[in-house]
Parts: structure tokens; sequence; C-alpha cells
């Protein structure tokens, strides 16, 4: 683990070729050449609760655990996702916007009109931790919550009236949705052309999961032609790398991949982090393998 950016390829490559065990971030690509260079490496501890940036088949074949650090950073992600949906809801970019650049002439009747949340139906692509977090904040704003999972979640109906329903319904019913699905070849792309078309003109797409799960080019038209009401990001398809089109609209907010971003929650994760290889290096069972 580095500075919080990426460490070039061959310089991660020279230095860790003797080592027990390695502390990567979530931009660190940990695929199988990194994997051959590590002789004696047993655990690979990931600070993040995704794991698509290491080849985690890969890394059990050659007998190294794979250890990530989920529930320590469900309440802030949830937090930015309930954030980006009331900040698209409310337009407050574009209110922003309005006063620095010293165009609020003052109070009009039809000045930014949004959208409120009482009563909306908030759709949760994803009820796992995260998922479920926000979907009970969005509840405490009076909406009424739709979900998918692959499994019913009975006590999470039961607390919050929360109903299941397939992917196409929830995209076709939401007026927001928020996603919550972890990135794999399942989830790649998962909002595509086709049902990117089935939102409301009137939806609002929250993402704070990955970028690869929407077609972001697709999304970027749907914008632009208002076909919805807006999108609030925190992830991209080509992460670091932004789409300059995203730049130019209005009715998106772009945050810089914030999710996890409190002083509280990046300290529990590095502590779970280490806590995970110094178990495994003392042969004890990791605290939160993956699968």
């Amino acid at each position: 683990m580095g500075k919080g950016y990426p460490i070039p390829k061959k310089e991660l490559l020279k230095n860790i070729k003797d080592v027990s065990g390695i502390i990567s971030l979530l931009s660190d690509k940990i695929d199988s050449s990194v994997i051959d260079s590590m002789s004696n490496c047993k655990v690979i501890a990931n600070y993040a609760v995704g794991f698509n940036n290491i080849d985690v088949q890969y890394a059990r074949q050659k007998g190294i655990t794979v250890t990530n650090t989920p529930d320590v950073l469900t309440d802030s992600t949830a937090d930015v996702a309930m954030g980006l949906a009331l900040a698209c809801a409310r337009r407050f970019y574009e209110g922003e916007n309005l006063v620095r650049k010293n165009k609020f002439k003052g109070w009009a009747p039809k000045l930014l009109l949004g959208i409120e949340l009482k009563n909306k139906i908030f759709g949760i692509v994803g009820a796992g931790r995260i998922g479920i977090a926000t979907a009970i904040r969005a509840k405490a704003f009076g909406c009424k919550i739709i979900y998918t999972s692959n499994s019913a979640k009975k006590d999470f109906e039961v607390s919050t009236g929360a109903k299941k329903v397939s992917l196409n319904t929830l995209l076709k019913k939401a007026d927001f949705i928020s996603l919550h699905v972890p990135m794999n070849e399942k989830t790649f792309h998962l909002l595509n052309k086709e049902r990117l078309a089935l939102l409301k003109e009137t939806a609002v797409l929250i993402n704070t999961a990955r970028g690869e799960v929407v077609d972001e080019k697709e999304l970027i038209k749907i914008l632009k032609k208002k076909k919805i009401f807006a999108a609030g990001f925190d992830v991209y398809e080509n992460e670091p790398a932004i789409n300059p089109k995203l730049m130019k609209l209005n009715n998106v907010i772009l945050l810089p991949h914030l999710g996890s971003a409190t002083f509280e929650t990046r300290e529990a994760m590095a502590l779970l982090a280490a806590k995970n290889v110094d178990a495994v290096l003392a042969g004890r069972k990791p605290i939160t393998p993956v699968y």
C-alpha cells in the first residue's frame, strides 16, 4: 500500500517479491502477474469492501488468502448515496453554481424546482449491508422501498415495509434508483441500453457501487436528452478517468469516490486490513475473508 495512489506496476513487482502479506488499495491491480511475483505471500488484505481489483480465484489457487473490509464502511457509503439522492433531487449543483457565479437575483416561484422524496418509490438494486443502510435512510425521508436481491430479506421487509421485485420492475417503478451490487461478470453493464430505457423521465439514478455496473455512454445519452431527471456519480466506468461529456451536464452530481471517506471509516478499514494480515500470518483464521 502506497501513499494513497496506485504504485506503478514495475515498482510494485520489484518490491513485493519476498513479502509474506500485502495490504492493497482498490486502485491496485493485483492480477496473476503480480501474484506470481510473490513467492512467499500468504495474504492479500484489500483496503476496500469491493475486490474486483484482485484476481481472487488465481490467488486462492496459489494458496493466498484474500480479505476485504466489509461492515466498517456501510454507514459512510450509505450517507453518500443518500446525499447524492438529495443533491440530485433538489438540484444542489445548479443552485450552488448559480450563487458562485453571482447570478442569484433573489427568490423566484419557479427557480430550480426539484423533487421531494416524501412518498416517492426508492429502489435498492442489491440489498446487502450498504443497500439496506441506504434504504433505512430513504425510509426516514418518507420513501416507499422496493429492492432486488438474490434472496428475500425478511427482517429488512418487516422493518421498512420494503418489497422484493424483479430488476426490470424496479427500474420501471422507482423514482430513485440506488445501485449497491458488487462488480463481477454478472453485473458488468447490468444497467445497459435496454434497461436504462425503462427508467422514468423523472427518475434519479445513484451509483456508489462500481462504475462498470452501468453502461456509462448510454447513461450520458439519456441524461443529455433529459430522459431521466438526474444522476449522482461517486464511481466511474473508467475511473479515475471521467468522461468529459459528464462535465458538461447540469443534471449530474460528480464526486471523487468519497463513499468511505470519513476519518472514522478509513481508520477502521486500515485497522481491519492490518488485523487480517496479522491473523493469517499468525496461523489464525482471517476476520473477513473473501468467500
